[in-house]
């Protein structure tokens, strides 16, 4: 490809789609693009023509796609540095409302396509989660920041490009092979620790959020542990080929697109009232 390294490839961050083709035809080593950084990742960690990558060095490329994740997105590092105004926290809040009404949807389409009964046994209590008690916090989480019910409920503040990003996740979960639209949830690896430095920041920035908003975020990061150690054994476990370990890493690459794209769009709106 014209303007690259001999053998190599660049995904930009803002892209919503990874295509599989360009993660194939990478030679010896793949680029991500991530604000202006360049990550580099062997193709002996994600599987080589001649063969799949062992199982090690298949979770590090997993892993080394943690820089295209949204915590270094410059509106979450603005909010987490206490530079956001009210109305821009209850946009963010507003547009996460969507991903987190979607995503009880997303793990019932995994299930629907996945046809091993023991993985749709344990996926199935994500769908209990997201609809549950992750639903009652996440409006708790509204009613702190000043967001009534109805406000998130009719969708009213939600923007236009998180839609399109989060209805184009939940149509690739719908559409993609079960163990693609797994390893898309991969982003659960980079999640905890986010979560844990977001209730710091808030806390110490934003004293106006009431403390009961925090519930969501608490009784996450335990369970979302649990989660990605178990999620991650399906990937290493199930992608056993090269093109599927390959399409993997793709799927985790547009994933950490869709949650960049809300961000865009969280960043372009200003706030809401």
């Amino acid at each position: 490809m014209p303007g690259l390294p001999a053998g190599g490839f660049r995904v930009r961050r803002r892209r919503l789609a990874v295509a599989a083709d360009q993660l194939t035809s990478a030679g010896p080593s793949a680029a991500v693009v991530d604000t202006g950084a360049v990550l580099t990742v062997p193709v002996s960690r994600v599987g080589s023509g001649a063969g799949a990558s062992g199982r090690a060095d298949f979770a590090a490329a997993l892993r080394g796609l943690a820089p295209r994740y949204w915590d270094r997105h410059p509106f979450h590092l603005r909010l987490h540095a206490g530079g956001c105004a009210p109305g821009e926290v209850r946009s963010w809040v507003a547009n996460r409302w969507y991903y987190q009404s979607m995503l009880a949807r997303k793990n019932a389409a995994i299930i629907a396509a996945c046809p091993l009964p023991e993985v749709r046994q344990r996926w199935a209590e994500r769908v209990a989660f997201f609809d549950g008690a992750a639903r009652e916090d996440w409006l708790a989480l509204g009613d702190a920041v000043g967001l009534g019910r109805d406000e998130l409920l009719d969708e009213r503040y939600v923007a236009r490009g998180t839609r399109f990003a989060v209805d184009g996740y939940l149509q690739f979960c719908r559409l993609a092979p079960w163990k693609e639209s797994v390893a898309a949830a991969l982003t659960e690896l980079f999640s905890p620790e986010l979560m844990a430095a977001r209730i710091v920041a808030w806390r110490r920035h934003y004293r106006w959020i009431k403390s009961d908003g925090y519930a969501y975020f608490e009784n996450r990061i335990q369970a979302v542990c649990g989660d990605a150690e178990f999620t991650l054994d399906l990937v290493l476990t199930h992608c056993r080929t090269a093109d599927e370990q390959r399409a993997a890493l793709a799927a985790l690459a547009f994933k950490c697109d869709v949650l960049g794209a809300i961000l865009d769009a969280v960043d372009y709106q200003g706030g809401v009232p």
